[in-house]
């Protein structure tokens, strides 16, 4: 696989730029050539519609300057992208930035009479200024499958700034609240104390509202290692931002929510591969499915909860018993969301027999294939029961 291009080099960007509005006319000075240089650094601008944005904010004061600012941005990077050419087809990376610029902008100061005239066939010097998109945009769209080990650790800072949540559920502390269905009767009599022992005021109070539990079970069999990684990685934030529960499982059931819980994510993975003998192997998930309502689900950590489950569905055992493991779980479980990285395939089709299986005790199913998907995995986690 070959490698991603290097990082933009922001400093000559900025410098290009900057050099060619000056030379127009418009002052630039260190102050705003930084606060430049911060915009680019914070938005990493995709199109050249949101690079004249930045630019614009940031560099220009008058607003006599926009006409010679769009004319000088028009020569450099070519002018606004056009909305029909951004948007482009459905699934289509966004339109990057040009990789280079004409080094000296027609009409400027420096281009005088005296220096068109002595230098009429000599060609424009140019100098290269790399793309200005940020290479995490370039994996977004990327199946977790295609991406090296090392693409995989870059993802893995956006994935520590993604939020699961799951609903809310009402929980055994109480809260204040002025029209709660319960009357607060130790605050109501403390209250009439200050009136003669007459409670004119009724206090109230309402259950808090605590988020559901998150359990996870990952599928590490020979048929999901191109996926294991990069679920443990997301496995990593969860178990350490929303104490969800993790488990593994290919030809057993193997608890990392402790192993996940400290360290750093490198080290944490290295010992979850290590915590895990059966990775790589074959895969009997209705045995360790029975394993965990047997251990953990029955003794109260599954009742209620949201429960998601990471696998392709192939199964070593008998379709019949899966089904029953299934069934067990979502009559325990608040909400059961299975993930399927096949399903992003427009030819798929449920025809293995243990996801055929599967499917009717599922309340939604989803690929979470790239980095773009993880949006419809957070939402399915988010939403209310409904069968």
């Amino acid at each position: 696989m070959p490698d991603l291009p290097d990082l933009p080099d922001l400093p000559e960007l900025v410098a290009a730029f900057t050099a060619a509005l000056h030379d127009a006319g418009i002052a630039v000075g260190p102050d705003r050539t930084r606060s430049f240089a911060r915009a680019l650094t914070l938005l990493a601008p995709s199109t050249t519609r949101e690079l004249r944005h930045c630019a614009l904010a940031t560099l220009v004061s008058d607003p006599e300057q926009i006409q010679l600012f769009d004319s000088v941005f028009h020569e450099v990077f070519g002018g606004p992208a056009d909305r029909e050419a951004q948007r482009g087809q459905p699934g289509d990376p966004p339109r990057l930035l040009p990789n280079t610029v004409p080094g000296r902008v027609p009409g400027t100061r420096k281009d005088t009479a005296d220096e068109r005239g002595r230098d009429a066939d000599a060609q424009p010097r140019t100098a290269p200024v790399p793309l200005a998109a940020s290479p995490l945009d370039r994996l977004a769209g990327r199946d977790f499958a295609d991406l090296s080990a090392e693409e995989l650790a870059r993802l893995s800072e956006v994935m520590r700034t993604l939020v699961l949540r799951t609903p809310t559920r009402p929980s055994r502390r109480r809260r204040t609240a002025h029209h709660g269905a319960r009357i607060d009767v130790r605050r109501t009599l403390s209250a009439s104390r200050r009136t003669g022992g007459y409670p004119m005021r009724l206090h109230r109070f309402a259950p808090r509202d605590r988020p559901r539990d998150l359990i996870v079970l990952c599928d590490i069999s020979g048929s999901m290692e191109p996926y294991a990684r990069a679920m443990l990685q997301l496995l990593y934030c969860a178990a350490r931002a929303t104490r969800a529960e993790v488990f593994t499982f290919a030809t057993r059931l193997t608890r990392l929510t402790p192993v996940l819980r400290r360290g750093g994510p490198d080290d944490a993975l290295a010992r979850a591969g290590r915590a895990a003998p059966d990775w790589s192997g074959g895969t009997r998930i209705a045995d360790c499915l029975a394993e965990f309502n047997e251990r953990f689900g029955r003794r109260g950590m599954a009742h209620g909860a949201v429960v998601t489950l990471i696998s392709d569905g192939w199964d070593t055992g008998a379709p019949a018993d899966l089904a029953t493991q299934m069934a067990r779980l979502s009559r325990v479980a608040y909400r059961v969301v299975w993930v399927n990285p096949r399903t992003a395939s427009p030819r798929y089709r449920p025809l293995v027999a243990g996801m055929a299986a599967a499917l009717p005790y599922c309340d939604a199913v989803v690929s979470a294939h790239n980095l773009a998907a993880l949006d419809d995995f957070t939402a399915a986690l988010h939403a209310r029961r409904r069968r």
